[in-house]
């Protein structure tokens, strides 16, 4: 298969489990609520869908869903993990953009939810995503198994708190204006961005019940797919268009923000960039199966423009 025919089936799963994780949120925070059913404030509700409904790639969703399915696992549960996985990031996008963090107006195009609503609400609607992801975890629906539910509780916490997202944001925050060598802005970007990535990596071997080997290639797999994605983020921030983006340009440079492309040159970024890509697909050959979809999603990380 040629790579115009793995960018096609590419965009074509990558559409597949959108619409799909976009039915089970349709489900699960349907606006109108049945009598018995506990109140659902109609105000927070709305917050919450104006942000999971805010037009995404669902691209960590795909990465668990594409790495169950390398592990022979294409089970509805794979896709319900993924949607938790979903939730959890958009938690982490609403509180981002508050004006204590990067003080964003725009996401994906559209206001952001504290611009859409107000500050109060967002926190409160990152508050309830982020539990929900770990209350659609714990469901018998995402696997029979409560081992593999409880494993994959714990990897996307571990990912989402103080070792993760949570202390990758508050280095980030601490590194505004200040001078930060090569590792301390990897270390960062590497728990901020990339702990999550991996994280849907590794859920889904987990889900799969593949073995550790397969597992822990997934996870470098993500890890390095990680820095791949914050490296291409960083360069659009430098160059991007703020239109195709759905969100304000070089905002980076003017906060004194921690970034490799600012750090080491674009040119530098880019090579950087090249080869993380050729360690995502060392890292899937170890597993031994055709990892055609993993490889081309680390190619579009790589070279996305939006």
């Amino acid at each position: 298969m040629g790579d115009a025919s793995h960018t096609q089936l590419l965009s074509d799963r990558l559409a597949e489990t959108a619409q799909s994780v976009d039915s089970l949120f349709e489900t699960i925070l349907a606006p109108q609520t049945r009598s018995g059913e506990i109140a659902r404030p109609d105000r927070l509700l709305g917050a919450m869908r104006h942000a999971v409904f805010a037009g995404g790639k669902r691209f960590r969703p795909f990465l668990l869903v594409e790495s169950a399915r390398l592990c022979g696992f294409c089970e509805s549960g794979a896709t319900l993990a993924a949607t938790a996985v979903e939730a959890l990031h958009t938690y982490s996008l609403i509180h981002d953009d508050l004006p204590s963090m990067d003080d964003d107006d725009t996401r994906r195009g559209k206001p952001t939810v504290h611009k859409a609503f107000d500050e109060a609400t967002a926190i409160l609607a990152g508050d309830a995503l982020q539990t929900l992801a770990f209350d659609i975890l714990s469901r018998e629906a995402v696997h029979a198994d409560p081992q593999i539910r409880c494993a994959l509780v714990a990897t996307l916490a571990r990912a989402a708190g103080l070792g993760g997202m949570a202390g990758g944001q508050m280095l980030d925050l601490s590194a505004e204006g200040q001078s930060v060598d090569e590792a301390g802005i990897r270390q960062m970007q590497e728990m901020k961005t990339g702990a999550l990535i991996a994280a849907s990596c590794e859920m889904g071997a987990l889900i799969a019940g593949a073995p550790e080997g397969h597992r822990q290639a997934l996870r470098e797999y993500g890890e390095h797919l990680g820095l791949a994605f914050q490296i291409a983020d960083d360069l659009l921030d430098l160059d991007g268009d703020a239109e195709a983006l759905g969100k304000a340009t070089a905002k980076d440079a003017v906060r004194g923000k921690a970034t490799l492309a600012g750090h080491l040159g674009q040119e530098n970024a880019r090579a950087i960039l090249k080869e993380t890509v050729k360690a995502c697909e060392k890292s899937l050959r170890r597993i031994g199966e055709p990892a055609d979809m993993l490889i081309a999603a680390a190619r579009f990380a790589a070279e996305r423009s939006h």
